[in-house]
């Protein structure tokens, strides 16, 4: 999770309203069509509540660092994030804050059109018209001065990004951003975590992008590091 959230107020979307949702540690950042706050907290909590319950079934779920098999019955939003884990050979939790954000994110849209949910640098969003979305990678000079377009459509899209130099999230990478787009928000949120372990230097990047091109349901990757972008698939760069 990012420590520096001056991005969230550089998003906004014209005629979208934005609000806050919080629950423990879940710090969601919403754009909707209209405010949402309490909506968005029962959907966030409902999500926590699965995924905490499912903690007393297999304490394992929450520090391995290798995919597990599920443990009957898992709540849909745990399935989620084994499955995820087991594409991207990582740990379940690896993919908490893009299941969380997409959980909350489809519960918005029964009542707004266009929802946008950041949860710590993971986005999930069904969008009416395209949008651009800043990179924040640290100190690296390419840091907020790329930027991906993401095309309007019929579908929800995710948006998510690891980091090896920023924030708390358990990284055994020094990626400055590992951004990974996909329909699922679980699966981005566990490759971004996978692809940002490989890399170490800036030789390592083209290494990150081969590995993502490997796994199933990833349909676009950019990795920063230091002066160094690297880019592959279903991905628009736009100069901030």
């Amino acid at each position: 999770m990012f420590q520096n959230r001056t991005y969230r107020t550089q998003s906004k979307r014209q005629g979208l309203v934005s609000f806050k949702a919080t629950v423990k540690e879940t710090d969601l950042y919403i754009q909707a069509r209209s405010n949402l706050a309490e909506q968005a907290v029962r959907a966030a909590l409902h999500a926590r509540e699965m995924i905490e319950s499912y903690l007393a079934v297999d304490p394992r779920f929450l520090t391995s660092f290798v995919p597990l098999r599920e443990k009957f019955p898992a709540p849909p939003i745990v399935m989620e994030m084994i499955r995820a884990a087991a594409l991207c050979n990582v740990g379940p939790m690896a993919a908490v804050a893009g299941a969380v954000a997409e959980f909350t994110g489809k519960a918005l849209l029964t009542a707004s059109s266009e929802v946008i949910v950041e949860n710590g640098g993971d986005i999930f969003m069904k969008l009416d018209t395209d949008a651009v979305f800043g990179i924040y990678a640290g100190n690296s000079p390419l840091s907020m001065g790329t930027g991906v377009r993401i095309k309007a459509g019929n579908s929800s899209v995710a948006l998510c990004t690891s980091s090896g130099t920023l924030g708390h999230s358990k990284s055994f990478g020094r990626a400055d951003a590992v951004t990974v787009i996909s329909s699922s928000c679980s699966l981005a949120d566990a490759a971004a975590t996978a692809l940002g372990n490989i890399v170490q230097t800036e030789t390592d990047v083209q290494r990150a992008i081969d590995r993502g091109v490997e796994i199933p349901g990833v349909s676009g990757i950019i990795v920063i590091k230091g002066k160094t972008l690297g880019a592959w698939g279903e991905v628009e760069l736009v100069r901030l």
